[in-house]
């Protein structure tokens, strides 16, 4: 495998201090909740990771149809990636969510329709993978993985607007007002949302370094078994 890029060790010093910087920011410039208090600040990471998470799923529907339109591989590593990633910060998401719920709803789970669909979405993605699994082409595997990325995008839009299509106790955070937010409030979130977006494309740059080597040991071993 080739050495890290310099742009990517930069990428990724990058990531570190942005994602540091917004800790600082979190505890020590965007104030205390007057009704929730401290646990509301898990809200800029909760929010934060489940935006990687749809990020993840958007970049992978558009490598999915890219793969589809040129047959290029790479393009099939980079939608497996962009799913890894977009998966696990979606289980963060899910996890701080029930963190910020439990002293705020007294509970850690409750069958919102946000919380319904986010989880429906989870399993969608999981069985992504156990669709890769079962196909042992590597063609044949990379087009139906594609289809399947592009159709699953669809529980994103879907989870985003849940709030907003049905009755739901889960607060709205992106309105046409941000009013429900001070200014210093506003200035930390949006700044949580850039710093994570950030490390989503250090953490994609190395999953598709890592997915290329994988790929090329498949071919290889491919060859040696023909």
């Amino acid at each position: 495998m080739k050495s890290t890029p310099t742009a990517l060790k930069i990428l990724d010093a990058a990531s570190a201090l942005l994602i540091a910087a917004a800790l600082a920011l979190v505890f020590g410039y965007a104030p205390m909740e007057r009704t929730m208090g401290l646990v509301q600040k898990v809200f800029y990471f909760h929010v934060s990771a489940n935006w990687v998470g749809m990020l993840g799923f958007l970049v992978a529907a558009v490598a999915g149809g890219i793969y589809l339109a040129k047959g290029t591989p790479r393009w099939d590593v980079i939608e497996v990636a962009a799913v890894e990633i977009g998966l696990a910060f979606s289980l963060i998401g899910i996890v701080s969510g029930s963190i910020w719920a439990r002293p705020i709803w007294n509970t850690w789970w409750t069958w919102d329709p946000r919380l319904v669909t986010v989880t429906v979405m989870e399993l969608i993605y999981i069985a992504y993978f156990m669709l890769r699994s079962g196909i042992e082409d590597p063609d044949r595997r990379a087009r139906y993985a594609a289809v399947y990325a592009i159709v699953g995008f669809l529980s994103v839009p879907l989870t985003f607007l849940s709030i907003r299509m049905f009755r739901s106790i889960h607060p709205v955070v992106i309105t046409s007002s941000q009013a429900q937010l001070s200014p210093k409030m506003l200035q930390t979130f949006m700044f949580s949302l850039f710093a994570f977006s950030v490390l989503f494309v250090s953490l994609l740059w190395h999953r598709v370094r890592l997915g290329q080597l994988t790929a090329h040991i498949e071919r290889l071993r491919l060859k040696l078994s023909e």
